[in-house]
């Protein structure tokens, strides 16, 4: 086994650990360990809530997760000699869950969790047809995922890191600011939100010193979309065995990691559509001198999927074109017709006995693959969703004798999105204005941990100011 450069300790929190990671972007966000290129090593990271999801039959775990706080990254981690311009080379050389053969408390300890997320919260690609928050558990052994939550499939798992990515320089993290929140702008109040800007509140900076720490949480960009340096990408197929070229940024690169997932679906459409765990990754990293320049990759990663996933021979097949459910015409517009494939596969699941959220859930969860099938055909583009056959224990093709009926005795749970506190609301910007960047008044205590003295030394500055 290689050595772990970040280790955890199940009995505390993330922010608690002895080695502290980040759950922003920011280049001034120290490394926690340097490696040389050519060096393969352990990175230990938590699930994407920090265990603040249990195994249990109460959804209301996911209706208050700690969206705000962001990915809880491992990292970063320097490699020698890395300048800008560079490309970095990193290698999967294994990722697995935290322990699969001893069921814990934590996400990856034999079990994870999908969630479906209210639109107050967060919401998913089908957050208009799915208002409340639903969760489904799934548990680990021998390779496989099978859920109380949603009978009659079981699948092997192709574990893989959700969040990976370099840190930006200052002038790309400000161009990332820019121009999302000149995107905000346009409905800054929007639930969910158009984009996520700095927030102080709940912002994880790792080493970085208290003088310094109340200045990053205002610049630093939360983790939620993917961008130049990679990030949150989900990209399902970043399994054992695959190769990354990531741009460098900075000095060092600072490389991180974390969100690790058993399964998901192509789009992760529930938003927290992957089965969510905590686990390892083992790491190797080289480097191309100037290979930004030599092979044109500025403002994006590339990308080698390994070749041990899981592969399936037969699949159905759902089709979506540019057309609203209310029969509105769109422009050769494939995120809509991505939406309509799903909803089409949904409701042929239904068929079968499994309810809407069961289907949602399992799409999210199970390794779907999406297909661009037609964008040039105005006004339609037309997309389409392979659901592999082989993952339940019936056939779902249609037949002259019917359905199969599966039955469900465990429910996944539900928690009504009108109970949601309005402090956990997703918004870019908080309703009241005096609240508005930055933010004072939400900058102390646990709103920044670990460097909670920082803030709460600005918090108290800027209430003197407004007095």
């Amino acid at each position: 086994m290689p050595e772990n450069l970040f280790p955890l300790d199940a009995t505390k929190p993330f922010h608690a650990q002895e080695r502290l990671g980040h759950n922003r972007w920011h280049p001034d966000i120290p490394p926690v360990a340097t490696v040389k290129p050519g060096e393969t090593f352990r990175v230990e990271c938590r699930d994407w809530f920090d265990g603040a999801v249990g195994n249990n039959e109460s959804a209301e775990d996911v209706l208050t997760a700690p969206f705000h706080a962001g990915h809880q990254l491992s990292g970063p981690f320097r490699v020698a000699g890395a300048e800008p311009g560079d490309l970095l080379v990193v290698d999967i050389v294994d990722v697995g869950p935290t322990d699969s053969a001893r069921t814990g408390s934590l996400p990856g300890q034999a079990w994870g969790y999908t969630g479906i997320f209210a639109p107050g919260h967060g919401g998913g690609f089908l957050h208009e047809h799915f208002p409340d928050a639903y969760k489904a558990i799934w548990d680990f052994q021998d390779g496989r995922a099978s859920s109380r939550h949603i009978p009659g499939v079981s699948f092997a798992g192709a574990p893989h890191p959700g969040v990976m990515g370099t840190a930006p320089s200052a002038e790309l993290l400000a161009r990332w600011n820019k121009r999302e929140a000149a995107l905000t702008a346009r409905r800054p109040l929007r639930v969910p939100p158009l984009a996520l800007p700095p927030l102080p509140k709940g912002a994880l900076l790792g080493a970085v010193p208290d003088e310094d720490a109340a200045r990053l949480a205002l610049e630093a960009a939360q983790t939620t979309p993917p961008r130049e340096n990679g990030g949150n990408q989900d990209i399902k197929d970043l399994t054992r065995g695959s190769r990354v070229f990531f741009p460098v940024f900075v000095e060092g690169a600072n490389l991180s990691v974390g969100d690790l997932h058993f399964s998901q679906g192509d789009g992760e459409i529930t938003l927290c559509g992957a089965i969510e765990m905590g686990g390892y990754v083992d790491l190797h990293v080289d480097l191309i001198p100037g290979g930004m320049t030599t092979y044109r990759v500025d403002g994006h990663a590339i990308f080698v999927p390994g070749s041990e996933a899981p592969r399936h021979e037969d699949w159905i097949s759902f089709s979506g074109i540019s057309v609203t459910s209310d029969d509105r015409q769109r422009y050769l517009d494939p995120y809509l017709a991505y939406q309509q494939a799903c909803l089409h596969a949904v409701d042929y699941l239904t068929v079968f006995g499994y309810s809407r959220e069961q289907a949602y859930l399992l799409l999210g969860a199970a390794p779907i693959e999406a297909h661009l099938s037609s964008v040039v055909d105005f006004p339609n583009a037309c997309a389409t969703l392979y659901l592999p056959t082989d993952i339940f224990d019936f056939d779902i093709c249609p037949g002259t004798t019917g359905p199969h009926q599966v039955s469900t005795t465990d429910h996944p749970p539900r928690a009504d999105a009108s109970l949601l506190p309005e402090a956990d609301v997703l918004r870019a910007v908080p309703k009241q204005k005096r609240a508005l960047l930055p933010a004072a008044r939400r900058l102390g205590g646990r709103a920044a941990r670990p460097v909670s003295a920082a803030f709460g030394s600005l918090r108290n500055l800027l209430s003197r100011r407004g007095a």
